[in-house]
């Protein structure tokens, strides 16, 4: 069993599935980073598959970052160990380095050179001497290729992104590690940038991706590790971990007059409950069987339901279950952090 209730609300109990079959590309053993007093990542163990896009999803502060930049070999560890592709990443991180690719939340390039250029430079650090047609064939694996000629600074935020996954790419990785590669990007330039990640995975590339988006990770990743306060609290299939929560929906609606949340965690059918900003939230296992009882309450107390919605179980309630709070909380905070660190050190910071 991977769950229980205690009363009427169910916990998720923190729990990794078993590994498949499949050769592992990373592994992760007992990995341990520590600032002063505080844990930023707490003893966390895990596998990456060749050929999988493997997301961590988390608010922030949650250790998604040192993590991944402990794995690429750009910090430290205090303890446990990593291998990348068969080699282990410390003491000495640089034979890993020549193997991976990397995405940093932000990127400082000059304004004034062209996409092609920048390609060719970076890929020169390898070793590796593009002409310009390689050049644009590799802006082109990001939908850049029109944009050659162009310099960064006339480039869009979401163009600017694609940018720097081409750069990720420019020594041809085993494995591509994009950290939070959408936040500060409107909806359209993100889903825009989910095709692109995908392309790239159907390409052969194994993507490690942080996000704290819980429909990018649904969508994008074939594997999840849910982490929080620099721990894993739970790694599987996006829909294995929304199966184990046991719950079908969360409704949402107001009602006339204030109740007592513990009221309607007595609907037929209702999991978990709770009061929020503009009303109540019911997690059930039966969506209609815990509408039906809502509006018979509603009914016998003399109260009327309004902005009744019905959203299908998905990775926020997840989140929720296993840390009492939402992880889209942290999404505007996010957005507005990572837009001053683009502006501060990001594309257009050459000047």
């Amino acid at each position: 069993m991977c769950g229980a209730r205690r009363g009427r609300r169910f916990v998720l109990t923190p729990a990794v599935s078993a590994p498949r079959a499949t050769e592992a590309v990373i592994r992760v053993e007992a990995l341990t980073k520590r600032y002063g007093d505080l844990v930023a990542v707490d003893g966390i163990s895990l596998a990456v598959e060749r050929g999988e896009i493997f997301g961590i999803l988390g608010p922030n502060g949650a250790g998604k970052t040192t993590t991944l930049e402990m794995i690429e070999g750009l910090r430290r560890p205090d303890g446990g160990g990593v291998v990348v592709d068969g080699l282990p990443v410390w003491p000495d991180p640089n034979d890993v380095k020549r193997r991976i690719g990397v995405q940093l939340q932000a990127t400082a390039l000059f304004d004034y050179q062209r996409l092609h250029e920048i390609i060719y430079i970076f890929g020169s650090c390898y070793g590796i001497h593009r002409g310009r047609d390689a050049c644009v064939a590799l802006l082109e694996r990001v939908g850049l290729a029109d944009k050659a000629e162009a310099f960064v600074d006339e480039l869009s935020g979401g163009q600017a992104q694609r940018l720097s996954i081409a750069l990720a790419l420019v020594n041809d990785p085993v494995v591509t590690f994009l950290d939070e590669p959408t936040t500060g990007l409107d909806p359209r330039a993100r889903r825009a940038l989910w095709d692109v990640i995908g392309e790239i995975n159907r390409d052969g590339t194994t993507v490690v991706l942080t996000t704290h988006y819980m429909e990018e990770a649904e969508r994008l990743c074939d594997r999840v590790a849910v982490m929080d306060r620099g721990r894993i609290m739970a790694l599987d299939v996006p829909r294995a971990l929304i199966t184990r929560l046991g719950a079908e929906a969360t409704v949402r609606f107001d009602l006339s007059d204030r109740v007592p949340a513990a009221d309607l965690c007595l609907l037929d059918g209702a999991t978990d409950c709770r009061a929020v900003e503009n009303g109540y939230e019911v997690v059930a296992d039966d969506a209609q069987r815990t509408v039906v009882s809502l509006l018979e309450l509603a009914r016998t107390r003399g109260l009327r339901v309004a902005h009744l919605d019905i959203k299908g179980a998905d990775l926020e309630d997840v989140f929720l279950s296993m840390t009492g709070r939402k992880l889209s909380d942290d999404e505007d905070e996010a957005n507005a952090s990572a837009l001053k660190k683009r502006r501060r050190f990001g594309f257009g910071g050459g000047r």
